[in-house]
């Protein structure tokens, strides 16, 4: 069509006319457009060597796939969410209460130790956590297809679909397949073009114990998770498959199902298991299995297809992105795009990673089930690495980071779900090792809601877990103002600030000062009190419970009792080598390139840190990491995006994203994205993605600060782009395009109402607009002001040697659109 266009251009007008409409094409669209079309990740290869990295994800939530693409034997490695290990238990030892001023007195006089050792004694069991398991593979073997020629494979991220096409002697065959977002079963269909061309066979394995057999049209298996550490495995599980057919022949025996001269069929996986909740495993697996599968069996594959595409976008498709794109990516596999990334910058690979990490979230976390763990829902293995739990220091926390800000609020909600089931379980726990109120979650958890020690004392010993999950409720209020949201949360809020109200203790070095003891700087140790970090999140619980118990006209005793606390919180410090210290003491080392950048929480994901208000703690927060290196796990890299992006440095962000596009491959172990856009810590943690996928909406958008602030840190490498559907606090989404690095056009829904403070690097025109002069009356934009009120009443100063931003407000009205331009310095 274009071609079309210049050709009549080019006999209809004159040379003078071309030039003029030249100018303008360039002026308005500035760049070719990267389409949410071209939201694909492809291959022109199978996996090789059974590389399970080299598979593409499917997810609906509950059930995952990997699928491997392989012409002569492919495999759909399998996923449950609730297919764990072990049972329901618990992990208390009733020996810490008893030790516990012990082993506090030891901490306080300096013994490290002695205190490590009494602790991995009387706070831990044998018991460490279950694990995630897979659910084994189904297996489909084609005789004579391992001579293949025209392969191509893909994963289509607006429909959730992946493909796969190849020829053998002139025959094509496809393969389509998908995890239905509407009948919660796998389907897959195959074809071939000539008629009669489909002669395969399905079966499945599996490393649980297990049993197959024929009932009705269906090939059953029926598993169950393991015994893990003492802890008897409890689930069990069945999938069931069927083939539906066209034409030719199929024939169910107890071990496989044969498929001869078809020319299309259509498979259906379903897999249910007897999980109820954290308490329970009495539900009947076989009866959740056959009725999904009877339900979707009755859709043909094109209307199950649609429906299933249709209802997944309307998730996937709230947010567009685009940085700029270039022509030559599209004719590259993903695998080589990233392996060239370093000398392409191609900025359209960014997009895709970006929308790759809220592709796995939506498919790996859906309301009413369990939350993404450590690989989301793909999981090969019945021992993964760290058992695939729930990580809960910041690991967990991280996989929701693109929640709110990238429209997928409603991926949320599991995640809340397991705290609202923590805050039950963590009681006991408070009461047991501590003799304390509320309730407690320390460094990791599972599907069973241990909450608990586990591990050793050097990483395990972190009862603030549940304090900064705990976060994630109070976010979620700020970007929604969901008052029926937030009082069904309180009650989570106030039992996390229950407990360190109950359980703080007075530093005797420090006096006055209030601390978390014993505890760790994660993995980072020593045993130690007040650590930066606690600090930082019992601030944020106290604070934030004040801030939503007078919104919702809470017991104002109760609330005088938490201001009080929050007062005797230890402050930040600033240390000898002007960094933000990690503990009290000034003990950091500056040539520690330690993976956890724990002290710097208070920057992000919190809101403590501003260059604003303390500029001096956010000076010391840029020597922080800049200490640590700009290189680290997968995931330690996701954060550092986030936290460069917080200290308004795009061109340090971007070169930390660098770093995590680099291929992992035989020739580069240290890659930290593998060729299906996993990212690696090694080995695969999906946290990775969705740091990043956050960290490159921070660099876009930011709300924490009291303003919504555009572009606070764009690279200089995207300077023309445009972004829709992004989400800022205070139920304000965004739709923002920038030329030469500045915003030319933003339009803002206002889904709530309420005052919008507007922030930028350059000036803006637009009706409504005027120049900000107080405080942002607006509390979802404004929470950091009023948390600091409760510790100083003194003024704060603002930060030297910033670039200079104009701030405007705007009232505005529920439901709402308001348009703003780059308007012209005074």
């Amino acid at each position: 069509m274009m071609q079309l266009i210049m050709e009549y251009i080019i006999k209809k007008v004159t040379c003078k006319r071309i030039l003029q409409l030249l100018f303008l094409h360039i002026l308005v669209f500035p760049f070719k457009a990267y389409s949410q079309d071209d939201l694909k990740l492809w291959y022109n290869k199978p996996v090789i060597d059974n590389v399970w990295e080299q598979a593409l994800p499917i997810g609906n939530g509950r059930l995952g796939a990997m699928v491997y693409g392989i012409p002569q034997r492919e495999q759909l490695q399998l996923n449950e969410e609730t297919i764990w290990g072990g049972g329901p238990y618990r992990n208390d030892n009733n020996k810490a209460l008893e030790v516990l001023p012990l082993v506090q007195k030891m901490v306080f006089d300096g013994q490290t130790q002695e205190a490590d050792k009494l602790i991995n004694q009387s706070f831990f069991t044998q018991t460490h956590g279950m694990p995630f398991q897979t659910a084994g593979s189904l297996i489909l073997n084609f005789p004579g297809h391992n001579q293949y020629e025209n392969y191509y494979r893909e994963l289509d991220l607006n429909k959730a679909v992946v493909k796969t096409t190849y020829t053998v002697n002139g025959v094509k065959y496809t393969r389509e397949v998908f995890s239905s977002f509407t009948d919660d079963v796998i389907i897959m269909q195959l074809t071939s073009s000539e008629k009669g061309g489909l002669n395969f066979d399905i079966g499945y394995v599996n490393p649980s114990q297990h049993t197959v057999s024929k009932k009705d049209n269906s090939l059953v298996l029926e598993g169950r998770g393991s015994d893990h550490e003492g802890i008897e495995g409890k689930i069990r599980y069945q999938i069931h498959t069927l083939v539906s057919h066209a034409d030719g022949h199929v024939a169910v025996s107890d071990h496989k199902i044969n498929i001869t001269e078809a020319s299309s069929a259509t498979i259906y996986i379903s897999i249910g298991t007897n999980f109820t909740n954290y308490k329970s495993v009495d539900a009947n697996p076989a009866e959740r299995a056959a009725s999904k599968l009877a339900v979707a069996k009755k859709k043909n594959f094109k209307s199950a297809l649609q429906q299933h595409s249709a209802t997944y976008y309307k998730q996937f498709g709230r947010f567009k992105l685009n940085l700029g794109s270039q022509d030559i990516s599209k004719e590259e596999p993903t695998d080589v795009r990233i392996r060239n990334f370093k000398e392409t910058q191609d900025p359209a690979l960014v997009t895709l990673l970006t929308q790759f990490g809220r592709y796995l979230l939506i498919s790996s976390s859906q309301p009413g089930g369990q939350p993404s763990n450590l690989q989301g829902i793909w999981c090969n293995s019945m021992h993964p690495a760290w058992d695939s739990k729930y990580t809960i220091n910041i690991n967990t926390e991280m996989n929701y980071w693109p929640a709110e800000v990238t429209n997928l609020s409603d991926t949320h909600e599991p995640l809340f779900q397991m705290l609202k089931d923590l805050s039950e379980s963590g009681r006991e726990t408070a009461k047991t090792l501590y003799g304390a109120d509320g309730w407690v979650a320390h460094h990791n958890t599972d599907i069973w809601r241990v909450t608990s020690p586990i591990d050793f004392a050097a990483a395990g010993m972190w009862p603030t877990g549940g304090a900064w999950l705990s976060q994630h409720l109070w976010e979620h209020y700020l970007f929604t103002g969901d008052r029926k949201f937030l009082a069904e949360a309180y009650p989570i809020l106030k039992g996390s600030a229950d407990f360190f109200l109950s359980f703080l203790i007075e530093h005797p070095k420090y006096k006055g000062w209030m601390v978390v003891s014993p505890s760790i700087s994660p993995e980072h140790g020593p045993i130690t009190a007040g650590v930066t970090m606690d600090n930082q999140l019992v601030f944020d619980v106290l604070t934030r419970t004040v801030v939503a118990g007078e919104m919702l006209g809470k017991d104002t005793n109760y609330i005088a009792r938490l201001k009080s606390m929050a007062k005797r919180i230890p402050p930040m410090q600033i240390g000898k080598y002007t960094q933000l210290q990690e503990w009290l003491e000034d003990i950091d080392d500056p040539k520690n390139e330690h993976r956890h950048v724990s002290h710097l929480y208070g920057l992000y994901p919190g809101n403590q840190i501003s260059p604003y208000t303390t500029p001096e703690l956010f000076e010391a927060s840029r020597n922080s990491l800049i200490y640590r290196g700009d290189f680290a796990t997968g995931w330690s890299i996701g954060w550092k995006i986030n936290l460069w992006a917080r200290l308004l440095e795009g061109n340090r962000a971007y070169k930390i994203i660098n770093n995590m596009l680099t291929l992992v491959d035989k020739e580069n172990r240290d890659g930290r994205t593998y060729p299906n856009m996993f990212t690696a810590h090694p080995p695969f943690q999906i946290d990775g993605n969705f740091g990043l996928t956050a960290g490159v909406a921070e660099m876009l958008v930011q709300s924490h600060d009291s303003a919504l602030h555009l572009l606070p840190a764009l690279p200089d490498v995207w300077d023309t782009g445009s972004v829709s559907g992004i989400v800022a606090r205070g139920g304000f989404e965004i739709d923002m395009k920038w030329q030469e690095g500045a915003v030319q056009e933003v339009k803002v829904l206002s889904k709530i109402g309420g005052n919008l403070r507007l922030r930028s690097y350059v000036p803006l025109k637009g009706k409504g607009l005027r120049k900000a002069e107080e405080d942002n009356p607006n509390i979802l934009m404004n929470t950091i002001t009023g948390a600091k009120a409760i510790i100083s009443d003194k003024a704060t100063l603002k930060g030297n040697n910033l670039k200079a931003v104009y701030e405007y407000d705007v009232p505005t009205v529920a439901g709402k659109t308001y348009t703003f331009f780059r308007g012209s310095r005074d």
